[in-house]
């Protein structure tokens, strides 16, 4: 059965993308989280992969990373066009704000 079939009937489009969210697969998600990791431009996978063994070897720099790590993600996002608001999040979320401590 398709996921058009599961969702509710009348559903407003954000009820809908949350009852998406529900129905998704752990395993689907983990892949398109760590997609997200890759395949960045240049200057993003520099800055991501710093701050990565920033944390790893408990840097003494790691506000200078986490700085350069956040403008990195807003200028591919919102200057360059070259990641959605979705991807910059997800890099916000996971990098940023705390969200995938233990996934690192």
């Amino acid at each position: 059965m398709g996921l058009n079939k599961l969702k509710t009937p009348g559903a407003s489009t954000e009820e809908m993308q949350v009852e998406d969210a529900v129905q998704r697969n752990p395993a689907e998600e983990e892949l398109r989280g760590k997609s997200y990791e890759h395949g960045l431009p240049e200057y993003l996978q520099q800055d991501l992969d710093a701050f990565k063994e920033g944390l790893k070897n408990g840097s003494s720099l790691m506000d200078c990373l986490w700085g350069e790590l956040y403008g990195s993600i807003n200028v591919a996002e919102i200057n360059d066009g070259i990641i959605t608001p979705e991807h910059a999040d997800y890099l916000r979320q996971k990098f940023l704000w705390g969200g995938g401590k233990n996934s690192l």
